[in-house]
């Protein structure tokens, strides 16, 4: 399905991206994601950038506009880094939204090569561990409690009340960070590669409620980086349309009023997922891959829920089936997903887009999802903001 039309004859918003022959990612590179340290983040981001290039066989001259996703480092991060590069001129726009935000330096160079805009365009993703002051902690409020906007909390009550309705165990929200833990250790790019057994899991140090520290995601650094190409101009830069994974769907809101602690974000999860899969003409079972937000153990549970890949309830059941392993009915995380592979910030969501854009083109060596074809990257940023990318591959 490539879209559709409008009873006047219009084009309806769901085909946007088959425009302009397409979109396209032609490279992706990444720095690995690691632990706070001294390396600057010029060289995160330009480790990732050069391999990017290198994967798309393409050289600096040739982008001709830069999306940046960043959220510690400060002002103007984009140019002060790609002008390493050679200063050519091109357009540099920085990108903040918390978690989401490298997901939506993606969506925006997305637009801008649907529009014709440009042909070429860089998507970054770059973080150094900041303080983490959140604008939410500033908007002059009080509040009933000093933990109320802390996401471990958030997260921990989600949880209770998940375990609770869906009849499920602790150890079987645990068994997700068993899974991510195995997928990370086979990924070179992950901040941890160590497997964890259920007892490690569950005898690491509690964070909040039934959260141990192994169910949670670490802080850190790393860089990933995509270069977006249309499809009008794959074929004029002489690049490998066999290695050209196209992008089927991007869709990006925002929370609405909840009812009850923690809806607002399943919710918008829901229908950004929803809205995805009608614009790439797909059902939510046809997915092979599934990049989703893990930075608590329990969001795996609710999302594969809520994004359709399972039905209601079923999710603890998915996993302990082992549905969502690699060569699973759909592979969850297959990069280790944060829990595993890490969260930055800036580069998380363009990092989930890197591991399916690999796992489609068949190049994920050691954890290769067999027979891959669709893939999506989803995305929130503190619970308030969604993202949704849908990716298809070549041929």
């Amino acid at each position: 399905m490539n879209g559709t039309q409008a009873q006047d004859g219009s084009r309806s918003t769901s085909d946007w991206l088959d425009a302009n022959g397409g979109v396209f990612i032609a490279g992706i590179g990444l720095h690995p994601y690691q632990f706070p340290s001294d390396t600057p983040y010029t060289q995160l981001g330009l480790t990732a950038v050069r391999a990017a290039l290198e994967d798309a066989g393409m050289q600096w001259p040739q982008v001709k506009s830069a999306y940046v996703g960043t959220t510690s480092i400060g002002m103007a991060a984009g140019r002060v880094l790609l002008r390493h590069l050679g200063s050519t001129g091109l357009a540099v726009t920085q990108v903040e939204n918390a978690s989401a935000s490298g997901s939506f330096a993606f969506r925006q160079a997305c637009m801008e090569i649907a529009t014709g805009m440009s042909d070429v365009v860089l998507a970054l993703g770059v973080d150094k561990h900041g303080d983490g002051r959140r604008a939410i902690t500033k908007d002059g409020l009080e509040r009933l409690s000093d933990t109320a906007t802390i996401p471990a909390v958030k997260f921990a009550m989600m949880a209770r009340t998940y375990l609770r309705e869906r009849g499920a165990s602790v150890d079987e929200m645990a068994a997700v960070a068993v899974k991510n833990h195995a997928n990370a250790a086979l990924n070179p790019f992950a901040q941890f590669r160590k497997p964890r057994t259920l007892e490690q899991v569950l005898a690491s140090p509690r964070v909040a409620g039934d959260l141990t520290v192994q169910q949670c995601c670490p802080r850190g650094e790393g860089a990933a980086a995509a270069v977006l190409v249309s499809g009008h101009a794959i074929q004029r830069l002489g690049l490998d349309a066999s290695r050209c994974v196209r992008v089927r769907a991007s869709v990006a809101g925002s929370e609405l009023n909840e009812r009850q602690y923690g809806d607002a974000a399943t919710e918008l999860v829901r229908t950004s997922a929803r809205e995805a899969f009608e614009q790439a003409g797909i059902a939510p079972t046809e997915l092979d891959l599934l990049e989703l937000h893990d930075a608590f153990s329990v969001e795996e549970l609710i999302y594969s829920e809520a994004i359709g890949v399972c039905e209601p309830g079923e999710g603890a059941h998915y996993l302990a089936r082992g549905d969502s392993r690699i060569g699973g009915r759909c592979a969850i995380n297959a990069s280790g997903g944060l829990i595993g592979m890490g969260h930055p910030l800036g580069p998380t969501g363009l990092g989930q887009l890197a591991e399916i854009t690999r796992q489609l083109r068949g190049e994920a060596e050691g954890r290769q999802h067999t027979q891959a074809r669709w893939g999506m990257a989803h995305m929130i940023g503190l619970g308030s903001v969604s993202v949704a990318h849908i990716l298809a591959a070549a041929g």
